[in-house]
């Protein structure tokens, strides 16, 4: 499902125009970079998903075509963990 068949159907199930669901997707956008931005910020939507930033430490890995060591720095990232309900549909 792409951005516009999601403010489509949204707009559809709750007569809400497709601009103000647009808004609506777009303010959730920055909200949930703003958390992976933070490192003290956790989004979470009960049941649903949570979304937050990661430090990752420096590890060693291989090039998987010489077969080389590297060395992988530390980073960060984000990470979003699907919640209970979510979980749950997965499973049917």
């Amino acid at each position: 499902m792409t951005k516009s068949e999601l403010i489509d159907a949204i707009s559809s199930s709750t007569d809400v125009s497709k601009v103000d669901v647009g808004k609506v997707l777009d303010a959730f956008y920055d909200e949930a970079v703003k958390v992976v931005q933070s490192s003290d910020a956790k989004l979470t939507i009960p049941g649903f998903l949570s979304i937050e930033q990661t430090q990752r430490k420096a590890r060693k890995g291989r090039n998987p075509a010489t077969g080389e060591e590297i060395d992988i720095p530390a980073g960060t990232g984000a990470k979003i963990t699907a919640g209970s309900k979510l979980k749950k549909a997965a499973k049917g």
